[in-house]
């Protein structure tokens, strides 16, 4: 039997070993929200999301308070009605933000419930498409202070010599020459071949002044630039598009799957950066890659590499998967108890074990935890 009898959340702060910034804002700390439910047999699924710089513990209300009582007694496998009866609930309150985002981590795990009651990894239990491994990009290049060109080019060797061959850098918070500067520095080092993606974590405010710094950003063939306006702009990303060489990619932060629509309508976007954890879970980045799929346009969702390398390798319109090599800036990492294995040719490993493949570390939520499990 698969009746739910337990839904906890937790909220969860984890501190960056140094403040790291990007176009317009700046990180000291992540809030993260952790989920986990239970049946009666005792199987326990878990999820999550990440929240912002702050909100970790409004979130967690929202799973206990708003969630949790319409969701025990039900059975696990009622996944997708379960999805449509909370998005109900919460229809008045917030169809993106906190809920949507709450609601991803516990649609999250019932389908990690699920896949480990059937003994299969999730990208198997979804349906797979590959076999073994899924392609990778590292992700990277983050502001820090003193860091000079020079050092950002070391930065993305490193990611060479872990065996990628296709990084991300950030862009968006100098000025144009500045930012030239630094990708200069970054393909001197990488060589004409390796695939250079470039975000700018919605830095622009008007057309002219992201032309301009892409402009400047062109004679080191960026393959894309990601989240140039607000996700608000949809139309200045598909003016963008039609005036710019390199692909407009974004969606990272959309919600639902009518936004996800209105982005593709506007030719906003060439590929979708779509991300479980904040779009609905997996149940509507589903709905969202199949509707893409229409469209012709392709799946990289963003953050959170050990849900996605599930996903990617579940859905076939899905091309890799952001990976970030360490804890310094996706500090998640420190609060689960396995890490994805990278393989030659910067392909990531697909889990072997049920479910999603690893769990929280409990020390870990002990020592980070903003509250206890509830």
């Amino acid at each position: 039997m698969s009746k739910i009898t337990g839904l906890q959340s937790m909220a969860v702060v984890v501190p960056l070993d140094a403040p790291t910034a990007f176009a317009r804002r700046s990180v000291t700390a992540r809030d993260y929200l952790a989920v986990r439910v239970t049946d009666e047999d005792g199987v326990s699924g878990i999820g999550f999301c990440y929240v912002g710089n702050f909100g970790g513990k409004l979130a967690s209300a929202i799973v206990r308070e708003v969630f949790a009582p319409r969701v025990v007694g039900r059975q696990s496998w009622q996944v997708r009605g379960l999805w449509e009866e909370l998005y109900q609930d919460l229809i008045l309150h917030g169809r993106a933000g906190l809920f949507m985002r709450a609601l991803s981590a516990v649609d999250v795990a019932l389908w990690d419930l699920n896949a480990r009651r059937a003994g299969l990894p999730l990208w198997k239990y979804l349906g797979a498409v590959e076999e073994e491994s899924v392609a990778g990009y590292a992700s990277g290049g983050y502001y820090l202070p003193g860091k000079t060109p020079e050092d950002l080019g070391r930065e993305m060797q490193g990611y060479l010599d872990q065996g990628f061959n296709a990084v991300k850098m950030k862009i968006g918070r100098g000025t144009p020459a500045e930012d030239a500067a630094r990708a200069a520095a970054v393909r001197e080092v990488i060589g004409p071949d390796v695939r250079l993606m470039m975000d700018a974590n919605n830095a622009w405010r008007d057309l002219p002044t992201a032309i301009e710094h892409v402009r400047a950003l062109e004679p080191y063939n960026p393959y894309w630039i990601e989240e140039p306006f607000g996700p608000d702009d949809i139309q200045n990303h598909a003016r963008l598009a039609e005036s710019i060489a390199p692909l407009v990619v974004t969606g990272e932060i959309e919600q639902g799957r009518w936004r996800h629509k209105a982005l593709l309508d506007a030719g906003g976007a060439a590929i979708l950066q779509t991300d479980a954890a904040v779009c609905g879970g997996i149940t509507e980045f589903q709905r969202i890659a199949a509707l893409a799929d229409g469209y012709g346009v392709t799946m990289a969702p963003h953050w959170f590499h050990d849900l996605h390398v599930h996903l990617v390798a579940a859905t076939a319109n899905a091309s890799m998967v952001e990976f970030f090599a360490d804890d310094r800036v996706l500090n998640f990492r420190k609060l689960i108890d396995t890490q994805l294995s990278v393989l030659p040719g910067g392909r990531l490993a697909l889990p072997s074990g049920p479910g999603l493949g690893f769990d929280f570390d409990e020390k870990a939520l002990a020592t980070f935890g903003a509250e206890p499990w509830s």
